[in-house]
């Protein structure tokens, strides 16, 4: 009986995870710009937002290994990195809008797409392991509300790419 265990996909989806969240916090900027946005009461507060997204990279990392390790099918397995890949531009994609190119009315628009990677992410692991699926339950509750949030920075703040 051995009791190796092949580290390789856990270390490349733990490195896949912390280039995502290297990537959106490089792109996220709380600067000048974004604390002149008007924001509802509600607004999570700053210092939570990291603790947060760790918990979620965490859990969403774990699922894809899970789904990983318990489907070895060649096309099931591509369909999973799709997915993550997929979902990891999308992430980082939001953060570009939203804070680069200080257009949140854009980031509302790609927020929605976002959600339904997230989506895909459950059932594609959740196909292979339900509790890998709701692994990704906490993901798709914080940009629940983070869709939430960008609809009322836009309501409040509208209209962007106008000249300051």
């Amino acid at each position: 009986m051995s009791l190796a265990v092949d580290l390789g996909p856990p270390t490349v989806a733990a490195a896949a995870a912390v280039l995502v969240a290297v990537a959106g916090g490089l792109a996220t900027t709380t600067d000048g710009w974004y604390r002149r946005l008007r924001v509802p009461a509600w607004k999570p507060p700053d210092w939570a937002f990291g603790p947060v997204w760790t918990v979620i990279f965490a859990l969403t990392t774990t699922a894809g290994v899970l789904a990983w390790n318990g489907d070895a099918d060649p096309a099931a397995r591509g369909v999973l990195l799709a997915a993550y890949a997929v979902n990891g531009v999308l992430n980082i994609a939001w953060s570009v809008l939203f804070f680069r190119f200080r257009r949140p009315d854009w980031a509302l628009a790609e927020v929605a797409a976002l959600w339904l990677s997230i989506a895909v992410l459950m059932l594609v692991t959740g196909r292979v392991s339900l509790g890998a699926g709701l692994m990704n339950l906490p993901y798709l509750a914080w940009v629940s509300v983070a869709a939430c949030l960008n609809l009322r920075i836009v309501r409040l703040n509208a209209p962007f790419g106008q000249p300051a």
